[in-house]
């Protein structure tokens, strides 16, 4: 395992899902009781998201390399102008009706971990982390260390959610963290434009 891909990779992940919808979805889930439950089933979820976006990373290394590199500098691309360009209010109230889709009663433990694996497993097939792992595998050619790091970052993000979601956007608006992570997948598809002409 490389040790410097994996915290690269922790590093993009968590930047692209601290604002995204389904860290939303868990702050409300969280926050209406039993946060371990949430965070079990979001983090089961994450797993395989994780498993799945390795896997089809390892794909896309069957193309040639010229061509991957503009899939994955696109990716890049495509990430940093849907971070920056996509208002955080919209993202905010997708992230609260997918939250609330659950029963605000009392449930089992187990059925809100189901729940909460649901909700995340629906709301995280496709999304922009997701690909963006997609594209990290291909790049990295290190699916071990992709998947530890990727797998890492959502695990942290579904404990902030969880746990403590409602005092961190007190902190640090979820606003600012869409842009800190648009700034550096711009940054990303601005080294691979470099690369791909130079």
């Amino acid at each position: 395992m490389d040790l410097a891909v994996a915290a690269s990779v922790f590093g993009l992940v968590a930047l692209a899902e601290l604002p995204d919808k389904t860290m939303i979805a868990s702050i409300v889930m969280g926050s209406r009781g039993r946060p371990l439950a949430v965070f079990c089933g979001a983090t089961t979820a994450f797993a395989g998201h994780c498993a799945l976006a390795v896997v089809a990373g390892r794909f896309l290394t069957l193309i040639p390399h010229r061509t991957l590199e503009i899939v994955v500098t696109s990716a890049f691309g495509l990430g940093a102008l849907y971070l920056l360009a996509v208002p955080e209010r919209r993202e905010e109230e997708r992230g609260r009706r997918e939250g609330e889709r659950a029963p605000s009663s009392p449930s089992p433990g187990w059925r809100v971990a189901a729940e909460a694996f649901g909700v995340i497993a629906l709301g995280e097939f496709g999304d922009l982390t997701q690909l963006l792992l997609v594209n990290l595998a291909a790049r990295d050619r290190s699916p071990v260390s992709v998947f530890v790091g990727g797998l890492l970052a959502l695990v942290m993000t579904a404990a902030l959610a969880a746990f403590g979601g409602r005092a961190l956007v007190r902190v640090l608006p979820l606003g600012t963290i869409r842009r800190l992570g648009g700034v550096a997948l711009l940054g990303f598809c601005a080294y691979g434009v470099y690369t791909l002409v130079a």
